[in-house]
């Protein structure tokens, strides 16, 4: 009996990564135009497609990375900081 074994082949890294730069780039187009909450929200949306391998747990990823992921996080903070200074 001759049986295939097929392995399905894991396209997620790039799916993240695809959409992480389309939302990053989304948000720097809503910078441009001066939407701050838009702005906010898409790059916020960005960190849920991790750029980098998920399965690594974050204080085990090289330096680069979590230093870029927190500028990320701090930028979206930063953001949520204006749009909420010109409502109050």
């Amino acid at each position: 009996m001759n049986q295939e074994i097929t392995q399905s082949k894991d396209y997620t890294s790039t799916f993240n990564k695809v959409f992480y730069a389309l939302f990053v780039l989304l948000s720097c187009y809503f910078l441009v135009r001066g939407e701050f909450s838009e702005a906010m929200a898409n790059l916020g949306i960005a960190l849920v497609f991790d750029p980098f391998n998920m399965k690594t747990p974050f204080p085990l990823r090289p330096l680069y990375q979590r230093i870029w992921l927190i500028a990320h996080v701090t930028l979206v903070f930063t953001l949520l900081a204006i749009v909420l200074s010109k409502v109050f």
